[in-house]
């Protein structure tokens, strides 16, 4: 009902399920579904149609009246014993703009409104809508309400609790003090105890220790024998060994002295060879040369006797053709002697050439023989540097003398009672350079002859080291260098002003020595501090000639070039090859791998120069051959012109004999030619005894070479097996050397065991052994007082401990009962009984608190029980909506989906229409038309009712935008759906209903048409 001051509507809703209400536009349709928003609280501007609420106020009217009567019947009625069988609901609307709503026949409560209607396309309005509508956020607010409730509680009893947490810890206090104290009592028990076993423990260890000091005393006594055996083993080896030491030594100079002498013999020899195979030579050519020239003689005798034949054969015919045949002869064989004449001069230049080039190369084989007697003279010096090295490598002090230093150590290490102070040397075993081994050739050439020397305190000590040196087999005495210095006094101060004034080292700067007289001795007899160190020969020269520095003495390169000036005289002395450098290294490792190296590169090219040398004596020999081919043509080309020459002068005197016959018809006058004939064999006789001598001197020569050959090649293999010989000694000497290390430490050893160890340990053991006996019956005594023997073995004995470990056990728990006792002063029964007291007075607000924890966890599980149980509901809630929006689009042949997420609390709508060829749903109102949209709208609003709760329901306008199918498919929709649901439901639309027939829960009402 609907009261302004002047006017009243009335409409009433009996037992009408589904009531529908039609009419024309402007009818007042939609003033019935207003009046009921307005009487439910609903804005005025949520009813779409005024601004203010007082706009629906009549015109000349003052107030508006809204009266609602609900009836409270049946079984779903509502606390009808305090709202009756009627609730009215008023609303009064005033045109000053304030309203009130009331409930009739109560106590005048004011209400909220009852529900929302679906005004807003918005996903969180409609989340909003749907989780009011569900009473889901109803239930989560009362659970957030408990929730706080229970925090609150649990605040509560925290403080509760935090109330009686003092006392609580005092008593935790009182009990820690309570069993303190226990402790403590249970702590002086057990001191007493341990100090029982611990007197007794003594007792018996004494007992052990005295037995087991006697077992050690016999097995100490025992050790003597094998000791002394052992001592005196290892000392007839070092006796041994030093004799084979001595004899290696002197064999290996035997070998070193007879290496020269092999050498010099193999010289002799090679010289010797040489000159044999060139006096063979030499022999060879006179031999080939008077060989040739017998048989040139012999030809020409021929030729002789051939001609006076032929002179008597051709006097017989003699005619003026043969004449002229002879001119002819003497021309061709002119030419022939001619072009004899220029090959022989060719020949002569070649062999002249040849014969350069075969003296050049025994020149040549003559210097790589040098050479490589020299390289291999330097590999044994090398070689010799090298076993000099690693002897000193054994012993530093064997650098600086050899062998004699050793045994002039130990002779002086015999009589060293005898000198006031024993001497200090050699000086060089006592210096060590400073920042690396760069300077040490340098300070080696600096300090010199000083380095083997020794030092004594005054010419007492002199003469004793005289004789010690004799002992040492020191041949000639004064071969050691002695120097009477003062031991006592202090290290050397320099003052600057004393240095030379220069940015270089000096030699005391590169040095260090642990003992201060070296020191000493180097500055006030070598003046160490003096002699500058420069790097190279270049800064070397400016220091000591150019710069002029005061205090300067010598200067010295890195290399051991010494460089002075001596008034107006410059001096520089090249480093002496024969000092043996590197002494002063910190090890003789590095040295030693340098001339390896050397040795290794000295002897490859001594066998690079054998390879030279035979490659050149092969060459000499190809040379030779040459030369003697060139020498044999040369001499037959000679013989064949001497022949010619002579057939040319045979042919000159014909032709003149046949310008002589032409007068005179005499027979030829032979006389001459046989007289040369004669003359030829006589010197064919005297060529042919020198050809004898020559054979016999050729044979001699051979058999010298040959000889000689014999000669160098035994020298030659002599040569080697020295060689290997002293590299076997040297090697054996090293294994002497490093034996007799071995056995002068292990002698030594077992003399200091011996001494040292053995009888030292005898003697204490028998000392301790003593002291053990006469302390052990005051231990017994000591123990009786304390408690009997009984009673120790009653607490179980003491036989697995020891007394250092009942000693610390003691001394542990005196310290804590110490400790511990002064920590509490009150007695331990008072502790006691404070501690039950304040125990009683608070065990019952106790168990109170823990019953009421009790009661909050259970209260806190069962909230998170519901908890889950809501948020379980919730889902299917979501599950049911998305359901029945789906079952009601079913009915047009509409699928559908509604997505809720209650976390971003949103709630959309997706529809896929069955015409829609590309299958994409529709997620967005807008996207469909007028009708689709009012159909969608309307199926979501149908789901939303079927999961609320309400006793009257109104629509208006719902089938806005349909065409007549779809109008048709929602009104049965919606009568079935009212009728299923049991809500009074009240429908409002302009269009027909015709469709719709009425019955006892159906009713139509025509509204009467506007007034124009």
């Amino acid at each position: 009902m609907l009261r302004t001051s002047c006017v009243t509507l009335t409409w009433r809703f009996i037992l009408v399920m589904a009531y529908f209400i039609t009419g024309q536009n402007g009818s007042g349709k939609s003033a019935i579904l207003t009046a009921l928003c307005v009487a439910f609280g609903v804005r005025a501007k949520e009813t779409q149609r005024a601004a203010k609420l007082k706009d629906f106020i009549k015109t000349g009217c003052s107030y508006a009246l809204v009266r609602v009567e609900i009836k409270n019947q049946g079984e779903e009625a509502f606390e009808p014993e305090i709202y009756g069988d009627v609730i009215v609901v008023e609303r009064q609307i005033r045109d000053s703009g304030s309203n009130t709503t009331v409930l009739k026949n109560h106590r005048g409560v004011t209400i909220d409104k009852s529900r929302e209607f679906l005004h807003s396309g918005n996903d969180k309005d409609k989340f909003k809508f749907f989780y009011k509508a569900t009473l889901l956020e109803q239930v989560h607010g009362l659970l957030d309400d408990i929730g706080i409730q229970l925090e609150s509680v649990s605040v509560l009893v925290d403080e509760c609790e935090s109330s009686v947490r003092p006392i609580i810890k005092e008593l935790d206090v009182l009990k820690l003090k309570i069993e303190s104290m226990e402790h403590v009592d249970e702590l002086h028990h057990e001191m007493q105890q341990v100090r029982k076993k611990l007197a007794w423990l003594l007792v018996y260890e004494g007992d052990r220790k005295i037995q087991e000091q006697a077992s050690t005393i016999e097995k100490l006594k025992e050790r003597i024998p094998k000791c002394q055996a052992k001592s005196d083993q290892w000392t007839d080896t070092v006796v041994a060994l030093k004799d084979q030491f001595e004899k290696k030594k002197r064999e290996i100079d035997c070998i070193l002295e007879k290496m020269p002498e092999s050498a010099r013999k193999m010289d002799e020899l090679q010289q010797d060879l040489t000159l044999a195979t060139k006096e063979r030579y030499e022999l060879e050519e006179k031999h080939t040369h008077t060989s040739n020239h017998i048989l040139e003689l012999g030809k020409r005798a021929s030729s002789l006797e051939k001609q006076i034949n032929e002179l008597q054969e051709q006097h017989v015919r003699n005619t003026e053709a043969e004449g002229n045949e002879v001119e002819e002869k003497l021309k061709a064989l002119q030419e022939d002697f001619d072009a004899a004449t220029r090959i022989i001069a060719e020949l002569k230049v070649e062999e002249l050439t040849v014969t350069e080039n075969v003296s050049m190369t025994m020149q040549r084989i003559n210097q790589i023989a040098s050479d490589i007697k020299e390289g291999e003279r330097n590999h044994r010096k090398i070689i010799s540097h090298i076993s000099k090295l690693r002897l000193s490598s054994t012993n530093k002090v064997t650098a600086f003398g050899g062998e004699k230093v050793l045994q002039l150590l130990r002779s002086i290490e015999r009589r060293h009672r005898e000198f006031t102070i024993p001497p200090i040397g050699p000086i060089g075993a006592h210096l060590n350079l400073v920042n690396g081994d760069s300077w040490a050739y340098a300070v080696e050439a600096a300090i010199g002859w000083m380095l083997n020397a020794f030092i004594v305190m005054n010419h007492g000590d002199f003469q004793c080291l005289r004789e010690c040196a004799k002992e040492a087999g020191y041949k000639a005495w004064h071969k050691l260098n002695i120097i009477i210095y003062d031991f006592s006094i202090p290290l050397l101060n320099i003052p600057s002003h004393k240095l030379p004034q220069t940015s270089h080292p000096t030699v005391l700067s590169v040095i260090h020595s642990e003992n201060h007289t070296v020191m000493n001795v180097l500055v006030d007899k070598g003046s160490a501090e003096r002699q500058v160190l420069v790097s190279d020969y270049k800064a070397g020269k400016s220091v000591a000639f150019d710069q002029r520095i005061s205090n300067l003495k010598e200067v010295f390169t890195e290399d051991g070039t010494n460089m002075y000036t001596r008034g107006s005289v410059q001096s520089i002395h090249h480093p002496d090859k024969k000092i043996i450098s590197g002494r002063l290294c910190g090890s003789f490792a590095g040295e030693i791998d340098h001339s390896e190296k050397e040795a290794s590169k000295v002897q490859n090219e001594v066998k690079q120069g054998q390879a030279i040398k035979r490659n050149a004596e092969s060459d000499l020999e190809s040379l030779q051959g040459r030369l003697n081919t060139i020498k044999r043509r040369r001499l037959n080309i000679e013989l064949d012109s001497t022949s010619k020459e002579f057939n040319l002068q045979s042919l000159k005197n014909l032709c003149n004999s046949y310008a002589s016959e032409a007068n005179s018809l005499s027979a030829p006058n032979v006389d001459e030619l046989q007289e040369e004939i004669l003359k030829i064999q006589g010197e064919i006789k005297a060529k042919e005894m020198i050809l004898e001598d020559l054979q016999a001197r050729m044979k001699d020569a051979e058999e010298k070479i040959k000889n000689l050959k014999v000669s160098v090649q035994n020298l030659s293999e002599l040569a080697k097996g020295e060689s290997k010989a002293y590299d076997e000694a040297e090697k054996e000497l090293i294994a002497i050397t490093d034996n007799l290390s071995k056995a002068e430490t292990k002698a030594s050893g077992y003399e200091e065991i011996m001494h040292n160890k053995v009888l030292q340990e005898i003697k204490d053991a028998e000392a301790t052994h003593q002291e053990l006996l006469l302390n052990h019956p005051e231990k017994l005594k000591t123990a009786s007082l304390i408690c009997p023997e009984s009673e120790v073995e009653s607490l179980g004995g003491c036989r697995g401990s020891t007394p250092e470990e009942l000693r610390a056990r003691l001394n542990r728990l005196r310290q804590r009962h110490q400790r511990e006792s002064q920590i509490h002063s009150e007695s331990l029964d008072d502790l006691r009984s404070l501690y039950e007291k304040k125990e009683s007075k608070i065990l019952r607000k106790r168990k109170t608190y823990e019953a009421l924890r009790g009661m909050l966890n259970s209260c806190q599980s069962a909230l998170e029980m519901r908890i889950t149980k809501f948020k379980k509901n919730a889902h299917y809630l979501k599950s049911e909506l998305t359901w029945q929006f789906n079952n009601n689009l079913s009915n047009k042949g509409i699928s559908g989906h509604i997505k809720v997420n209650y976390n971003e609390k949103t709630l959309s709508l997706e529809v896929k229409m069955p015409q829609d060829a590309s299958k994409d749903k529709v997620c967005d109102a807008r996207g469909l038309s007028g009708g689709e949209r009012s159909f969608s709208t309307l199926c979501f609003t149908l789901a939303i009712h079927g999961m609320t709760e309400a006793p009257f329901r109104a629509m208006d306008e719902f089938d806005v935008y349909m065409d007549a199918v779809s109008r048709k498919i929602s009104l049965e929709t919606l009568v079935e759906f009212a009728l299923e649901q049991g809500s009074q439901w009240i429908f409002i639309t302009p269009h027909d209903i015709s469709t719709i027939t009425s019955g006892d829960r159906i009713k139509k009402q025509q509204m009467p048409a506007p007034r124009s």
